[in-house]
């Protein structure tokens, strides 16, 4: 297209030239021949563009991500002539629409019209725009091309997808660990201390081993396991680009999605906290529960200012993560405070289970985990089956 402009240029140069070395009718006539070819087409272009006309629907906004929807768009020709060179470009990031030509040039008559009927799939959680963003209009000869975003967009509501799990890898070997602090009659004789963690109750506080170290100390019992689980998850946006943070986020979800459904199939109750700024907490204790721990989850709003740094240790202030036998942590970024606080949860007798959600390189991680501390890094297009 670049080239055929600047033929016409070169052409309306001579032209020029030529009229004024040698003037005469054919000069003149070549001259404004040529000076009227872009500005019929222009004028073209501006009559497709407010006579063509393009109607596209979906079944319904509200979308589960992976799911395929029932989607249609039509074009249709309403002036006097044919169009030519009509195209349509969509929204190709976040979802994609099947059995659709790419790159397709279409003709339409005077009251010509194509449709399409096929169905479209999101790829992650989120609200975003999808279908056909915009038309692409070229003229008969190809010298100019018009691009304009149609006012009518569809905007999805697409919630995360549900990933039914059959095994659940990371903790297969849980009934192999050694056991872990009882929570029997505080009439059994003590065994061991540990070092007092805010959040501890304090009737478990041992007062000799405190006054002898000058520091809290807490029983540590032996007889049945702690049975409790939590759930926990990082709800920060790392990125202003949604080109970043829907993957991030989405995945996220979907892993937390996965382990809550494995559990509650299960029938094994589990405690959920998140950060909405403050905590968010919700118990599920069976598949019952499942439908409207889904919906809440649904409902997250990712944001800035939410830190898992923080959220962590106003749950650990609240006690339950040192009543719980296995604690599930579902990430993005990793640091030292986090480090810390999961070292303290091993010695209190919990096993750790953090789960990264990133496409960086995580073996650095990985290797600072432990029998009790187990790192697992999760890819944003790894099937969460066998990976979990």
């Amino acid at each position: 297209m670049t080239i055929r402009r600047w033929i016409l240029l070169d052409l309306w140069v001579l032209s020029l030239a030529a009229i004024s070395f040698y003037g005469g009718a054919v000069s003149y006539g070549i001259f404004w021949g040529i000076t009227l070819i872009p500005v019929t087409s222009l004028l073209y272009l501006a009559f497709v563009y407010f006579s063509l006309r393009i109607l596209q629907q979906i079944e319904s906004r509200d979308m589960v991500c992976g799911q395929p929807m029932p989607y249609f768009f039509v074009l249709q020709n309403d002036g006097l002539c044919v169009f030519a060179g009509v195209s349509v470009n969509l929204f190709s990031s976040f979802s994609c629409v099947e059995d659709l030509p790419g790159d397709t040039e279409y003709e339409l008559l005077p009251g010509d019209k194509v449709s399409f009927e096929t169905r479209l799939t999101c790829k992650y959680r989120g609200e975003y725009e999808v279908g056909v963003k915009e038309i692409v209009m070229t003229d008969f000869l190809r010298i100019f091309r018009i691009r304009y975003r149609i006012p009518g967009t569809i905007k999805a509501l697409v919630m995360p997808k549900i990933t039914r799990l059959e095994r659940l890898h990371s903790i297969e070997d849980i009934s192999g660990l050694p056991r872990r602090e009882s929570r029997k009659s505080p009439a059994e004789p003590d065994i061991l201390t540990r070092d007092y963690f805010p959040g501890d109750p304090l009737k478990q506080i041992h007062w000799k081993s405190t006054a002898r170290e000058q520091k809290l100390k807490i029983r540590n019992r032996t007889g049945e396991e702690k049975q409790g689980v939590c759930l926990l998850w990082d709800t920060r946006r790392y990125s202003s680009k949604p080109g970043d943070y829907l993957p991030v986020e989405s995945r996220i979800l979907e892993v937390c999605l996965a382990l809550g459904m494995f559990l509650a199939e299960r029938n094994i109750p589990f405690d959920a906290y998140y950060g909405q700024k403050g905590i968010v907490s919700s118990h599920v204790s069976s598949l019952r529960d499942f439908d409207g721990f889904y919906r809440q989850v649904s409902d997250i709003h990712f944001d800035r200012e939410e830190d898992f740094g923080r959220t962590l240790p106003e749950v650990l202030e609240r006690g339950v993560l040192f009543e719980s036998g296995v604690i599930f942590c579902v990430l993005h970024r990793m640091d030292g405070t986090l480090s810390e606080l999961a070292e303290r949860l091993e010695r209190a007798g919990s096993l750790v289970v953090l789960y990264l959600v990133t496409d960086e390189n995580a073996d650095d991680y990985i290797r600072q985990g432990s029998e009790r501390v187990r790192i697992i890094g999760v890819p944003l297009d790894a099937v969460l089956e066998g990976r979990l």
